[in-house]
């Protein structure tokens, strides 16, 4: 893996180059001082990462970025970013080019551990295909960033429920959203919730986080033809079906993957895999579920979400063998989606007998859907 930083060498940690050396020979770290060297590096060598400081010398990184991206639409794009009163924010013009950030200062453990996930989801997702086309899309959707700060919260343990309610505040139109989403019948028990407050003690701080995912995944603005309403709804009911499916310590993760299965049907370009392929010719766009999931590796989500989201629609595809996140994604999206389930993988794993009772599970669900929209 050929990995080129630019800028201010001080910003790498010391310790870098003796931790990658301990990867092998077909890792390499090289570092140019600025812009312009950067992109004749990138022309005369294909670059797996780039990593780019906040301040160069000669041309912002944006610009430096946008270049890459037209040069090696494939090389993963990583922006690095000084932190101001604890918050990371990146300009409007970085998220638009920049598929990952990094704060500053920099451990080698948060370099590697980006260079790694980057890595697995290579292996995942080996298309140099599918790394064109979502690279070569201009208006990619940024990462969530107020569900990052609200998992950022809940992991450092900070703060009440208040103090997590202001968080959701202070986007109104996302506020405004969760409130309307919590008084579905999923999630208001008949009881209207009227204040964020309210809704994070009632609904549990995962729960809420949740939403809030929802609330900023499905109002991306994008060239896909697609109908949001549908797609999100059906994303809740498979959200709440994949948490009841398994055990509690997996519920969060299952959930939050089932939300996103389908989140490639957002980006332009892609082929919708619940469509049956014509008769002509082969169709070359890549498919929503490996779009999707290459798209949430690039967000740094964990691995166990990305291979989810990957293979839902084949499950037998996935490394695992036995029933978790994985497969419970695939029974709940096919579920909500009134789609055929895979019984031959399920017996594989010796769960097929637990099928009529998730079935059972979903109708209810689906039937408190429809009363609440009634």
């Amino acid at each position: 893996m050929r990995i080129l930083y630019v800028g201010d060498s001080a910003c790498l940690p010391a310790d870098l180059s003796e931790y990658i050396s301990y990867l092998g020979d077909e890792w390499r770290v090289e570092t140019v001082a600025d812009g312009n060297a950067a992109i004749h590096a990138v022309a005369s060598e294909p670059v797996d990462v780039l990593m780019v400081g906040p301040n160069l010398p000669d041309i912002p990184p944006p610009t430096l970025l946008g270049q890459v991206r037209t040069l090696r639409p494939e090389t993963i794009r990583i922006a690095l970013l000084e932190v101001e009163g604890g918050n990371v924010s990146p300009s409007v013009r970085l998220i638009g080019v920049a598929h990952r950030f990094l704060p500053l200062p920099l451990a080698s453990e948060t370099v590697l551990e980006a260079i790694h996930s980057l890595e697995e989801l290579r292996d995942l997702l080996d298309s140099p295909r599918l790394r064109r086309a979502i690279g070569r899309i201009e208006h990619l959707p940024s990462p969530p960033h107020l569900y990052f700060s609200l998992t950022r919260a809940l992991e450092e343990d900070e703060g009440s429920s208040g103090d997590i309610a202001r968080i959701v505040a202070g986007d109104p139109a996302i506020a405004a959203k969760v409130l309307q989403l919590c008084n579905s019948a999923y999630f208001s028990n008949g009881r209207a919730i009227t204040d964020l407050r309210l809704a994070v003690t009632r609904l549990g701080l995962a729960t809420l986080r949740d939403l809030v995912l929802a609330s900023e995944v499905f109002s991306i603005k994008t060239g896909a033809n697609v109908d949001r309403t549908a797609l999100q709804q059906r994303a809740l009911l498979a959200s709440r079906l994949a948490a009841k499916i398994l055990p509690q310590s997996s519920a969060e993760l299952g959930a939050t993957a089932a939300l996103l299965a389908d989140i490639g049907l957002l980006l332009p370009g892609v082929r919708d895999e619940r469509d049956p392929p014509g008769d002509g010719e082969p169709d070359e766009r890549p498919g929503h579920a490996e779009a999707g999931a290459y798209l949430l590796g690039l967000w740094g989500l964990p691995m166990p979400i990305v291979e989810a989201v990957a293979f839902h629609r084949q499950p037998q595809r996935s490394s695992l063998r036995s029933f978790w996140v994985p497969g419970a994604v695939h029974v709940a999206g096919a579920l909500a989606g009134n789609e055929p389930v895979d019984e031959h993988y399920l017996s594989s794993l010796g769960v097929l007998h637990q099928l009529p009772g998730w079935r059972e599970m979903a109708e209810t669900m689906s039937d408190r859907m429809a009363a609440a929209a009634a």
